[in-house]
């Protein structure tokens, strides 16, 4: 299988000052982390950045990451999270994790509903309550997408996550059999807001680490 691959080069400056610098010659800085290994302090062009985020090959979030310097080495990693200038969408921060290929390791993938719902037909709304679901396996065997055959669905059903089935060595881990799509009648609407509950709670968490990643 084809992996995305994106170029580093270590840095040793850090502090504001010294992001604010690389961000003006094009470079975002980054930190890759690893399991029983040191944090280490890195920089990526931000056209590259960009370049690999738009490739096929980045479907399933794997990167063979080329640290270049005295002593050059390659990295399999994931993104572990991405800052972006709320109001210019120009990327800020960059956050790597290594990973073992022969390692099982827990990733979101997006839900794809395939097909119309009878209900809908009718009539009636398909909510989509969540857009992407935890899986856990090793990462080749990481799914492109989660696909939900909605076209028997009629207004009043939903589908749980543990009728969801992906085949192979994937597990999706839940502690509560949550409601991850539902066909309503238009005056029975799911508000946006229970849709978006699980994405706003991360995005608050993202806000309060904003200001330490910004002293990398």
């Amino acid at each position: 299988m084809d992996i995305a691959k994106l170029t580093a080069q270590t840095r040793q400056t850090v502090g504001k000052g010294a992001a604010r610098t690389l961000r003006r010659e094009g470079r975002i800085p980054a930190i890759l982390y690893g399991s029983g290994t040191d944090n280490i302090m890195i920089s990526v062009e931000s056209s590259e950045l960009e370049k690999m985020f738009n490739s096929p090959h980045y479907s399933r979030g794997l990167i063979k990451l080329a640290i270049t310097g005295n002593q050059p080495y390659d990295k399999t990693v994931m993104v572990k999270e991405l800052q972006r200038d709320p109001v210019k969408a120009h990327y800020l921060h960059l956050d790597l994790l290594e990973i073992r290929m022969d390692k099982k390791i827990a990733t979101m993938v997006y839900i794809n509903p395939v097909g119309t719902p009878k209900g809908v037909e009718e009539g009636g709304i398909l909510q989509i309550l969540r857009r992407e679901l935890e899986v856990y396996c090793l990462p080749l065997n990481i799914p492109e997408q989660i696909d939900i055959d909605v076209s028997n669905m009629e207004v009043g059903d939903s589908l749980h996550v543990s009728e969801i089935e992906v085949g192979g060595d994937v597990e999706i881990p839940y502690d509560v059999d949550f409601t991850v799509v539902t066909v309503v009648s238009p005056k029975m609407e799911v508000p946006e807001e229970a849709e978006e509950e699980a994405e706003g709670e991360e995005g608050a968490e993202k806000d309060e680490s904003a200001d330490e990643s910004e002293n990398e």
